[in-house]
């Protein structure tokens, strides 16, 4: 299993959409997009500050997961607003309810993804920008020294 990482995919031979999909998967599962073995939190909202496997650094400087509040806003503010008209329309709740209902799912989910959100930010960053390659072996030619050089 040495060519393959830790979620039996090959690592530099996927395409852009499977890419994707196994970048998205890893996420999901909240490991390393390089290796998909390491977790990235070791807590609640307590990160890692590298892969635990692979030794991939999970934050590139000051401010890189500032992309992570718009995933998380941005899912919390589609669903709120699908919910809205989903219990607005059905009538199943009366206008307080609704209220008191998104009130606390607009508190209470951001809390929840807040993990999701990081996980998918650093597997987008891996997609469009990779910075980090895991070492390598490398096989070096030897020159034997009693040989002349050829000119």
């Amino acid at each position: 299993m040495s060519s393959m990482d830790g979620d039996g995919v090959k690592p530099k031979t996927q395409g852009g959409l499977w890419r994707l999909i196994v970048l998205v998967a890893r996420a999901v599962r909240l490991r390393c997009p390089t290796c998909g073995r390491g977790k990235i939190f070791c807590g609640w909202f307590t990160m890692h500050d590298a892969c635990p496997h692979c030794s991939r650094p999970f934050q590139r400087g000051p401010g890189f997961f500032l992309g992570s509040i718009y995933f998380n806003y941005g899912i919390t503010a589609m669903l709120v607003l699908v919910m809205y008209f989903a219990f607005f329309f059905s009538e199943v709740l009366t206008d307080r309810q609704l209220l008191v209902v998104m009130t606390v799912f607009a508190l209470v989910f951001p809390l929840w993804f807040f993990r999701y959100a990081r996980a998918l930010w650093i597997a987008f960053d891996e997609l469009w920008d990779p910075t980090f390659a895991p070492p390598t072996t490398t096989v070096t030619a030897t020159t034997d020294s009693s040989q002349p050089n050829p000119k």
